[in-house]
């Protein structure tokens, strides 16, 4: 996408020794799972909040990152919450 193209962004990622990584032409299921994720961050939280400034978009989003990371079912994971799904993996790791 246009993130690519950036000077910033390539920048930042240099800076934060972040490689880019790009999938082979035709095959996009090399990036499916961030495909998933980017339709959720934009069905979920971009398209269902306005963002009055950079300070703002910033809370907002970590808001919903928490709640996708912690509190939202996940259907790769049997409809459990991230967090359920810890414990349960805790808990049988123990036994």
């Amino acid at each position: 996408g246009p993130e690519m193209s950036s000077k910033e962004f390539m920048g930042w990622a240099y800076r934060n020794n972040i490689a880019i990584e790009y999938i082979q032409p035709g095959k996009p299921v090399q990036n499916a799972f961030i495909e998933s994720f980017n339709s959720r961050f934009r069905d979920e939280c971009l398209n269902e909040e306005l963002f009055f400034d950079l300070n703002d978009a910033k809370k907002k989003i970590e808001k919903w990152r928490k709640y996708y990371n912690e509190e939202r079912p996940h259907s790769s994971i049997g409809m459990k919450t991230p967090n359920a799904f810890e414990k349960e993996l805790t808990n049988s790791e123990k036994l």
